[in-house]
């Protein structure tokens, strides 16, 4: 999809005071369709309908609302188009990153497993069920679940489209560093409203909040990088999708609570362990590649 009506600003020239404006207009717009469409569903279906926040007829409708909200701004608001929303597939040139998001979580979820056993918090055999190495009936579910990953990759791609194609690179004039924090932020609030629709329940609401968003930093750090590296928002929806349907359905089931869910806080706060570890191989990696000389600056996508 593009638009033809606005032609895109030179790379590498400052944006004129109409192209501010006009992306200022476009970003508050997007945040207003996206909170309010959100939270006023999540009200509805759940004080109106009595839908759990674990019912897919509460959950699709909030999470497609950022990526409508992209659509409708890009498309009728600022009327900039899609040429630089990342909606190729790319899947010859970025095929790698593809696999790094399709693997990534279930990766992410062993790597949380083992530090909760070293940390004795987890005390599993050493394999076969609730193992830390699966058996086969473990290993079937594990596939099937990566598989319905992929295939529910364009329900996730709707946050993805709108945060961190969207709202990311309009934050701090599309800085690194201050927008990916700035986006993980705003995302974590978007959030907080499932704390008390049954999506995820703490024992310690505030301490759950913070541990929450430190995640969805994290998280929107790693995405971003997808993002980046690929040139496609499809491989950023791909390891939304595993995140999901993989990586929290795996930590719901072995260190949540009886129910499957994860209803306490340091699931949560191991997760983030190995995920920022991840995040400072990244750092040092881009610093590395600065200091010899590569440009890792660009921000075309």
């Amino acid at each position: 999809m593009t638009s033809t009506t606005r032609p895109p600003a030179q790379q590498g020239s400052p944006p004129s005071s109409d192209d501010r404006a006009t992306r200022r207009k476009g970003t508050i717009v997007f945040l207003a369709l996206s909170f309010g469409g959100t939270w006023l569903w999540l009200l509805f279906a759940s004080a109106v309908l009595g839908l759990s926040g674990l019912h897919p007829l509460l959950q699709l409708p909030a999470f497609c609302a950022p990526g409508i909200a992209a659509f409708v701004v890009r498309r009728w608001v600022t009327k900039e188009g899609f040429a630089d929303a990342g909606l190729r597939l790319r899947l010859r040139a970025a095929w790698r990153c593809y696999v790094a998001a399709w693997v990534g979580p279930p990766l992410l979820a062993w790597s949380t497993l083992a530090l909760a056993a070293a940390l004795g918090v987890w005390h599993p055999d050493l394999s076969g069920p609730g193992g830390i190495l699966p058996g086969g009936d473990e290993l079937l579910s594990l596939i099937a679940m990566m598989l319905i990953a992929l295939v529910l990759t364009p329900v996730y791609l709707g946050e993805e489209f709108g945060w961190t194609g969207y709202l990311r690179p309009r934050l701090f004039g599309g800085a690194l560093v201050p927008s990916s924090i700035a986006t993980g932020l705003i995302w974590a609030v978007w959030h907080y409203p499932l704390a008390f629709t049954g999506y995820v329940e703490f024992s310690d609401l505030a301490l759950g909040l913070l541990v929450w968003t430190v995640s969805f930093q994290l998280q929107e750090i790693l995405l971003l990088w997808l993002y980046k590296c690929s040139g496609s928002i499809w491989v950023a929806g791909l390891a939304h999708a595993g995140n999901n349907m993989v990586l929290f359905l795996i930590l719901g089931t072995y260190l949540g609570d009886e129910d499957g869910g994860i209803g306490t806080i340091w699931p949560m706060a191991l997760l983030a362990v190995p995920m920022a570890m991840i995040c400072l191989c990244l750092c040092l990696w881009l610093v590395a590649r600065r200091a010899l000389g590569a440009d890792t600056t660009d921000d075309r996508y």
